[in-house]
């Protein structure tokens, strides 16, 4: 199979390069550009459908779900058409204009973490590895949330977003998990290669519905994996745990689109309230949230990869803060940056943009390095790591 994809990849590299021959010298970058673009798009709709072929084997249906109709997983209010791959200057700009400062010139700085270093930290602590991927420990037991740690979020190993900076620690050197917690299956916040290794040193996998079928699918034992629909909740060692509302989509490839639940999370103990938002744009959801289960201590909430041409599925800046109001939240702690780009902005802009807001509205912020210890029930802001000159 990977020699057949090198044979691929080079054939579509050929006709990129001497197509050209036989257009205009002043046009031929142009159309060497669309050439690839072509090709590409062709590639990756092979890709996704082969992709899509295979997950759809192992999804069940679940009508029993007021999300569930007519065979896929429906936000309360409708999606509106996405601008993107309707929008040939959009994609093109995407793939190949893509302004400057998208992906950082110089080295993000990460706080390296041991096994012991997380052994011997603080309860009731949490550290960011990367995008939305975070490590929580909590009465001496360690929970995972959308664990990413492969080199780029994609269907292959040599295309799509590259990773900005290491991991703080290896997969094979964190220690026994509670818990892997998920929000849905986008590879930015579902990587199999990762949960397949993980499997051996984790208990639970709390799950959206469709996305634990997913788990089963790829050896994950049925018995530890649990599926919850929007509102539904679980105990596990103390912990109480919350599918709550998101305004999003999920699919792996072409024809699963919304075949598999997306959510957020609330995290309850007897001592305090989180809040993990996965990915959504903004909805009156977040209110709901709030009125239920708020004041929250800390939310983590996506603030990275928005655009207004996508706004509806991930929240422009401003709309994170006043998501996290309407959550009633005390320290708000920005999560989908810094670690792919996934989208047009520059790299450092969520942080800029959010730390403005917060302090115009006097919010409370943590914004630590990835890697380092935040206490989430007594945090601290955090620098401005991301100004740092190299």
């Amino acid at each position: 199979m990977p020699q057949y994809w090198t044979r691929l990849r080079k054939s579509l590299g050929f006709v990129a390069l001497t197509m050209p021959m036989f257009v205009p010298f002043g046009m031929r970058k142009a159309f060497r550009r669309l050439a690839f673009l072509c090709g590409l798009l062709l590639f990756g709709g092979c890709v996704a459908i082969a992709c899509s072929a295979y997950l759809l084997r192992d999804i069940q249906a679940y009508p029993e779900s007021p999300q569930f109709e007519n065979g896929r997983f429906r936000n309360p209010v409708p999606r509106p058409p996405l601008n993107f791959w309707n929008n040939p200057k959009l994609m093109w700009t995407f793939f190949f204009d893509k302004p400057a400062g998208t992906v950082p010139q110089q080295a993000i700085p990460v706080i390296r973490l041991t096994q012991a270093d997380l052994l011997n930290a603080a309860d009731n602590s949490v550290f960011r590895l990367g995008h939305s991927t975070l490590l929580f420990k909590i009465n001496g037991k360690f929970w995972l949330t959308d664990p990413v740690f492969a080199e780029r979020v994609s269907p292959l190993s040599w295309f799509g977003p590259k990773r900005f900076h290491e991991v703080p620690i290896a997969l094979e050197a964190l220690p026994p998990l509670e818990a892997v917690i998920l929000s849905h299956n986008h590879y930015d916040h579902l990587d199999h290669d990762a949960v397949r290794q993980l499997a051996g040193k984790t208990r639970h996998f709390i799950a959206p519905l469709g996305v634990g079928d997913l788990l089963v699918s790829r050896g994950i034992p049925a018995e530890k994996v649990q599926q919850l629909d929007w509102w539904q909740g679980t105990q596990v060692d103390g912990l109480r745990l919350i599918a709550t509302p998101a305004q999003h989509f999920s699919g792996r490839g072409l024809r699963d689109s919304d075949k598999t639940l997306w959510c957020s999370w609330v995290i309850q103990s007897g001592d305090f309230r989180l809040f993990f938002s996965g990915d959504s744009g903004y909805f009156d959801g977040f209110k709901t949230i709030g009125d239920r289960y708020g004041p929250f201590d800390m939310a983590f909430m996506e603030t990275g990869a928005y655009d207004p041409h996508w706004a509806y599925v991930h929240m422009l800046p401003e709309q994170t803060l006043q998501g996290f109001k309407d959550l009633r939240g005390q320290w708000l702690f920005p999560i989908h940056n810094g670690t792919f780009d996934l989208s047009l902005h520059a790299w450092n802009d969520p942080f800029e943009r959010i730390t403005a807001l917060a302090a115009k509205h006097d919010i409370n912020l943590a914004t630590p390095k990835i890697g380092a210890p935040t206490r989430f029930l007594a945090p601290q802001a955090g620098s401005a790591w991301w100004r740092a000159k190299p």
